[in-house]
């Protein structure tokens, strides 16, 4: 069980807890040493605050280290969409190097603790380490593939189909970076309504539908806790072609 003072990001990257997950990509000593000299400093953000504000300049890029965000867009009325949720070892704030301001906010779920890096020093990053580089590039992208899904998911898929996939992807990537026990299951922080706002569901829809999967045995979630009982079902279920999981950078 890890203590609360493991959660927050170490001092040098060699002590990195993220790195010594399976799913991690390795790196060279001299990549290390220079995601060390780009880091600058560490953040915390308590759950419900803002790790980027919508339409802000932000300075700082960030990895997420511990907890989980959610990015997100709201229209005027306050209605919300969430366009995908972040998970340790995911780079946040990319997109806002692309355009005049951060297009969308993200907002920590659970409490989150978070690497730094000044946005000014991305170009020399590209340029000095052109494999570091293709890393941040392939994060950007992985993130796009998700929000591709999401938009299959709000555009063609049943509510069932909808929950079915998030289920599987949440798990999958939440193994990923070893945040599963042995039995499968892992801290799940979402309420319906962060189901529901990431899905375009309605609240009741999305309470009816969990209901459903529930009593078809194919998840299990209690206490706070998610367990995927019948991955197979599941999948089958929500059309999911699942793919064997790749190793992800990590800046």
């Amino acid at each position: 069980m890890r203590t609360p003072t493991d959660l927050h990001p170490p001092g040098a990257c060699t002590d990195c807890r993220l790195r010594q997950t399976a799913g991690v990509l390795p790196v060279s000593k001299a990549e290390l040493a220079r995601i060390q000299d780009f880091r600058h400093g560490a953040r915390t953000v308590r759950a419900g605050g803002t790790v980027i504000a919508e339409l802000s300049d932000p300075r700082h890029l960030y990895t997420l280290y511990a907890g989980w965000a959610f990015r997100f867009k709201t229209l005027k009325d306050g209605r919300r969409q969430i366009l995908n949720f972040l998970l340790p070892g995911d780079f946040i704030g990319l997109q806002a190097e692309f355009a005049d301001a951060a297009t969308h906010g993200v907002e920590a779920l659970t409490d989150v603790h978070l690497c730094t890096f000044p946005k000014a020093g991305l170009w020399n990053l590209f340029h000095e380490h052109p494999k570091l580089g293709y890393a941040v590039t392939w994060l950007c992208a992985s993130e796009e593939q998700l929000v591709d899904e999401n938009l299959v998911n709000v555009g063609q898929r049943s509510a069932t189909e909808r929950i079915a996939t998030l289920l599987i992807h949440l798990s999958r990537r939440a193994e990923r970076v070893g945040l599963t026990d042995t039995d499968g299951s892992f801290v799940f922080p979402l309420t319906q309504q962060h189901i529901a706002d990431a899905l375009g569901l309605s609240l009741v829809h999305t309470n009816k539908t969990l209901r459903k999967l529930a009593r078809l045995g194919l998840h299990e979630l209690r206490d706070g806790r998610l367990r995927i009982v019948k991955a197979d079902a599941l999948a089958q279920l929500a059309d999911y072609a699942a793919r064997p999981l790749r190793l992800v950078p990590l800046i």
